[in-house]
């Protein structure tokens, strides 16, 4: 990873419905909370366009309302090629994510694809997949997704400059 600053960043899973939209929404409410909303540009998007157009997961909506984070208004998309250009990274929830990633992007891309968790947190594991779970995977994930999160906002605090500005997303 070169030095150049992280000004925006790509949050992806397989469908958008569960984990990258609550990566989205979570890391959000880090920055928001630490002070350090910063004009990043933060969005999600997944590998398959099955759920385009598609609110989060209600079970994702839900284990985030209750840690007060709405992302009730994202909308599932699939990854574009103009995503490749645009975002100076993109984290994929799990090493089949990343693999996608790497396939439909261009070489010059490929340094700046990372798993979620190696890069946030140094742990090469996957966020997995609660779609076909409980609500107690949910809230698994969202752990995850909290403490990566948090790792994350601290790593990037380090190289960020303060702007101004928003962040944007596809809400």
């Amino acid at each position: 990873m070169s030095a150049k600053p992280i000004k925006s960043i790509l949050f992806v899973c397989l469908g958008n419905i569960c984990r990258s939209p609550l990566a989205e929404g979570v890391f959000r409410a880090v920055l928001t909370e630490q002070g350090k909303d910063q004009g990043l540009v933060i969005d999600s998007a997944g590998t398959g366009g099955w759920h385009a157009g598609q609110e989060p997961d209600r079970r994702s909506i839900a284990v985030a309302a209750r840690h007060g984070v709405d992302i009730s208004g994202q909308r599932a998309r699939k990854v574009l090629q103009e995503d490749f250009s645009r975002f100076d990274l993109m984290l994929g929830m799990d090493n089949a994510n990343v693999r996608d990633l790497k396939a439909l992007a261009p070489q010059a891309a490929h340094d700046r694809i990372h798993l979620y968790l190696d890069f946030a947190t140094g742990k090469t594991v996957d966020v997995p997949d609660p779609y076909y779970d409980g609500a107690e995977a949910f809230a698994s994930v969202y752990r995850m997704i909290r403490e990566a999160s948090d790792a994350l906002a601290k790593r990037l605090g380090a190289s960020a400059s303060p702007t101004s500005g928003h962040a944007s997303s596809t809400m």
